[in-house]
């Protein structure tokens, strides 16, 4: 896995935020535009139902191949890591 540098990143303030400073919390979607998507080896040609996972990043995004505008889940590395183990065992 790479670093992602978000020093450049584009951030916004949740809508539950407020003007006078206080705990807020900002998200930004820039590092999913460097996601590498891959298909799951189990999809097939004809459309069917796919997921998608990027593993080139500090974080797990998985989301539906017939749905890529969908804001996708996002896994802990290390919790997607035992979700696979448990499903191939």
């Amino acid at each position: 896995m790479r670093a992602i540098d978000l020093s450049k990143a584009t951030w916004r303030r949740s809508s539950y935020s407020n003007s006078d400073g206080g705990e807020c919390v900002e998200v930004s979607d820039d590092f999913l535009n460097a996601a590498a998507w891959h298909r799951s080896s189990y999809s097939n040609s004809d459309g069917g139902n796919c997921v998608e996972v990027a593993h080139n990043l500090p974080l797990v995004p998985v989301r539906d191949s017939k749905d890529t505008a969908r804001t996708p889940l996002v896994f802990a590395g290390t919790a997607w890591a035992v979700f696979v183990e448990h499903i191939k065992s």
